[in-house]
């Protein structure tokens, strides 16, 4: 006899005797997460985070933030470096019932595999991702013609989260060490991802912006070196060499 049909029958007699029948406990699942998080789950754990719009981004000791900006000043890109590799990370507009990694991962190791790349889909610390080598070019010297592409380590990581898809690309030594990528991975874990309410095209990135003191620094940077380049034209004689520098909270702006 089937046990369900069974363990029917012995209620129905217990309730025939005015015994009542054991409580029916209905188990939820609940899916936990320790990181990337949507604001609305964000933990209070103390981080120092950079508020760039969609992205907060941790402030790690010996970690450089470097953000990259186009001519207009607005942010484009935002890459963690440790040591000598780095995390490239971008926020994207997901569907409110589906992610889209799986997706992006086939076109991703698609496209990569027409360039040259060699990646493998492989499970790991934020669910599956891909791994292997990409095809890259050094950068051109002045003068020399373009070197040759070469063949690189790298790992694309992508986390689904309620209406928002963030993928992160490590490269470097981190991108085929593990002990090295722990870094890199830690401060993936701790980003924050504000989505907005507002409705967006699926995949279309999410808008990233300089925390308004910063802005405000790189206005008064641009009238200084516009100054110097006006006083610079005035004396042929002097010379200075121009650079990106790290601001105080560890963040090197590039343009």
């Amino acid at each position: 006899m089937p046990f369900g049909r069974r363990r029917n029958r012995i209620d129905r007699s217990l309730r025939e005797r005015g015994v009542p029948p054991e409580p029916q406990v209905r188990e939820h699942e609940v899916e936990e997460t320790t990181g990337p998080w949507d604001v609305a789950d964000a933990p209070d754990d103390g981080i120092q985070r950079l508020d760039l719009g969609a992205l907060r981004l941790p402030a790690r000791p010996g970690m450089e933030l470097r953000v990259d900006l186009n001519p207009q000043q607005q942010v484009i890109g935002a890459t963690l470096r440790s040591g000598d590799s780095l995390l490239q990370v971008a926020a994207f507009a997901a569907p409110r019932a589906a992610g889209i990694w799986d997706d992006v991962r086939e076109e991703i190791a698609r496209t990569a595999s027409g360039q040259g790349a060699s990646l493998r889909e492989v499970e790991g610390p934020f669910g599956a991702e891909l791994a292997g080598t990409v095809m890259t070019a050094p950068p051109a010297q002045p003068g020399q013609a373009a070197p040759e592409p070469v063949r690189r380590p790298a790992r694309f990581l992508g986390v689904d989260g309620p209406r928002w898809f963030l993928r992160g690309t490590i490269s470097g030594p981190a991108a085929s060490s593990p002990e090295a990528a722990a870094a890199l991975e830690d401060a993936f874990r701790a980003i924050v991802v504000v989505r907005g309410s507002e409705p967006m095209p699926v995949r279309e990135a999410l808008p990233l912006a300089l925390p308004p003191e910063t802005a405000a620094r790189i206005a008064q940077q641009q009238q200084a070196a516009g100054r110097a380049a006006g006083a610079a034209a005035q004396a042929p004689s002097s010379g200075g060499n121009a650079g990106a520098a790290p601001a105080p909270d560890g963040t090197t702006l590039e343009p």
